[in-house]
């Protein structure tokens, strides 16, 4: 379990789409116990994308309230009912930014083995699904903002 660098925002492997997991096997074991082990490291991590670690497959780890585990090839069902909170990205350390998303999700994918997974999530685990899902389609925290908001953004990433 090797903690990882976190690719930083302008890195391009950020906005690279993540392929489909098609082989459920040790090296992809690995990948999951290193993007668990890298979400871990620092205070405040609730979820990582193999992305932000240079790793173009479509991978995420959660950790909030309790809750913890990891998706591979994750399909999100978001609610109409949506809120709107901070949110904040690994890849733009010390910016938050409110952001309105979708307050229920329902994420299917499957396990490190293959097996199918289904997590119900609300509120802030939500929130976390729906940004790590993100990065595995190269979208960006800025990119969900107005623009005016973007622009404010992109000037305190380039701080």
């Amino acid at each position: 379990m090797t903690v990882q660098p976190i690719r930083l925002f302008g890195d391009p492997s950020l906005r690279t789409v993540a392929e489909p997991v098609t082989t459920f096997d040790r090296e992809l074991r690995g990948l999951v116990k290193s993007l668990t082990a890298t979400m871990r490291a620092g205070a405040g991590r609730a979820g990582l994308a193999a992305p932000q670690i240079g790793v173009p497959l479509r991978v995420v780890v959660y950790e909030f309230d309790g809750r913890s585990g990891h998706l591979v090839n994750p399909r999100l069902e978001l609610s109409e009912r949506k809120i709107t909170a901070d949110e904040a990205c690994l890849s733009a350390p010390g910016l938050w930014w409110p952001l309105e998303r979708s307050y229920l999700v329902t994420a299917r994918g499957r396990d490190m083995f293959g097996k199918p997974v289904t997590v119900r999530a609300l509120g802030v685990l939500a929130r976390v699904l729906q940004h790590e899902a993100d990065h595995l389609d190269g979208v960006l925290l800025a990119d969900r903002l107005s623009e005016e908001e973007r622009a404010r953004f992109l000037q305190a990433a380039s701080s």
